[in-house]
C-alpha cells in the first residue's frame, strides 16, 4: 500500500474512533443522567408517565450506543491490525539483514535504507533495483540478496523469481547454518513450483554436507515425511510451517 494512502487510512480510523469513543460516551452519560433524574420523583405528586414514549426513547438510546460501541471497537481492531502488520514486517526485514549479513551485524549504509524505505512504500520493483545495485557494490552483503528472494515471493508472489535469487545465494560462502537455513527455505520454493525432485535432492545435500546443522535435522525430518506413501503431499502442505521456522 502506498505510504500516503496508509498515512490517510491511519487518520480516518483514528478520527473515526474518537468519534464513535466520544459519541458513546455522551450518550452514555445522557442515559444514566436520565435514569438518575426519574429516581428522584415527587411521592406526593407522582405524574402518569407515558411508558411507551419512554420505552421508545430508551430503546432508540440503547440502539445509538450499540451503534457507536460497535463502530469505535470496529475501528480500533482495524488500527491494531494494521499496526501489527506495519510492526512485523519492519522488524521482519531488519531481523532478517541481521541475521544474514556476512559479519553477522546490521547495516547502516544510506543506499540500502533507501532501499528499504523504496519497499515500504510500495514501490517493490524499484526496491529490487536499488538492492541490486546495492549488492554489486558490496556483494558479500548477502543479505541483500536474500532481501531481494523475499520481495519477489512474499511481495510479488513471484516464487520463480525467488528461487533464482535463492540458488545464485547459496553459490556464495556462507557459514553452514546460514547456508542450511537459506536451503530449506529454496526448498519450500521448488514445492511450491511443483519441483519435487528439486527439493528431496536439497534436502539430501544439506543432510550430507551440512549434517551437524539444525537445518540438517529439519531436512531428516522432511526426507522420512517423504518417504511414507503419502509424503509428498503432506510435505508440500507442510511447506509454509517449515519456511516460518526456518525464517
Amino acid at each position: 500500500m502506498n505510504r500516503n494512502l496508509k498515512i490517510a487510512l491511519y487518520v480516518v480510523l483514528a478520527a473515526a474512533a474518537t468519534y464513535f469513543g466520544r459519541s458513546f460516551y455522551a450518550n452514555y452519560t445522557g442515559l444514566m443522567s436520565d435514569s438518575a433524574k426519574k429516581a428522584e420523583t415527587d411521592l406526593v405528586n407522582v405524574p402518569t408517565p407515558d411508558y411507551r414514549t419512554k420505552d421508545q426513547e430508551i430503546s432508540k438510546s440503547e440502539s445509538k450506543l450499540g451503534v457507536y460501541a460497535g463502530g469505535f471497537f470496529v475501528c480500533v481492531v482495524a488500527v491494531g491490525l494494521m499496526l501489527a502488520h506495519d510492526v512485523s514486517h519492519f522488524i521482519g526485514g531488519r531481523a532478517l539483514k541481521v541475521l544474514y549479513n556476512d559479519e553477522g551485524e546490521g547495516i547502516a549504509d544510506p543506499e540500502y535504507e533507501i532501499a528499504e524505505q523504496t519497499w515500504a512504500d510500495g514501490n517493490h520493483l524499484e526496491a529490487i533495483g536499488l538492492l541490486r545495485a546495492y549488492l554489486a557494490k558490496n556483494p558479500k552483503e548477502l543479505h541483500a540478496a536474500l532481501r531481494i528472494a523475499e520481495i519477489y515471493e512474499k511481495d510479488l508472489s513471484n516464487h520463480l523469481a525467488a528461487a533464482l535469487e535463492y540458488e545464485e545465494v547459496l553459490k556464495c560462502k556462507l557459514k553452514p547454518e546460514r547456508w542450511g537455513w537459506a536451503a530449506i527455505h529454496l526448498c519450500n520454493l521448488y514445492y511450491k513450483l511443483n519441483q519435487p525432485e528439486k527439493a528431496v535432492a536439497l534436502l539430501h545435500r544439506i543432510d550430507s554436507e551440512y549434517g551437524e546443522t539444525a537445518a540438517a535435522e529439519k531436512a531428516r525430518k522432511r526426507l522420512a515425511m517423504v518417504e511414507t506413501p503419502v509424503g509428498e503431499a503432506v510435505a508440500q502442505e507442510s511447506s509454509a510451517v517449515s519456511e516460518e521456522s526456518s525464517s
